[in-house]
């Protein structure tokens, strides 16, 4: 199949899928007389893999990790389990950040509580100092 075929089957655009081969994430393809990539029922495992991992907001490194897995898959899978729990833990710390994102945020909404002028908004007078040592820009 092509890219474009691909792509659709995936349902995500040619670019990704030739980001995922320049990162080394997607095998290269051959390529036909003409040099159109020629894609396989593996590249579409792969890509669909690969898109599944991103979706749980794995990085780059954590899911070319995870491919080397299925390249061996006699291999036990106490070690995918243990990278599965580090991811886990790093969206634990993404969680416990966005809650306190969201906590400044609200206390930066409640600085402007009326309808004036924009040059009397306490919001956009305090984003202009700088940010104090437990604000959420230096965490």
């Amino acid at each position: 199949m092509k890219i474009g075929e691909l792509a659709a089957l995936a349902g995500c655009e040619t670019e990704t899928i030739r980001f995922y081969e320049k990162q080394g994430l997607l095998a290269a393809p051959a390529r036909t007389a003409s040099g159109y990539r020629t894609y396989q029922q593996r590249h579409l495992e792969n890509l669909q893999f690969i898109r599944h991992c991103r979706a749980f907001d794995m990085s780059l490194s954590l899911v070319r990790q995870l491919l080397k897995f299925r390249v061996d898959p006699s291999q036990p899978c106490g070690q995918v389990n243990t990278l599965i729990d580090e991811q886990l833990g790093h969206l634990d710390t993404q969680l416990t950040q966005l809650h306190q994102l969201k906590a400044d945020l609200q206390a930066l909404r409640t600085l402007c509580q009326n309808d004036h002028q924009v040059k009397d908004c306490e919001i956009l007078k305090n984003l202009v100092h700088p940010c104090t040592s437990d604000c959420v820009q230096h965490r």
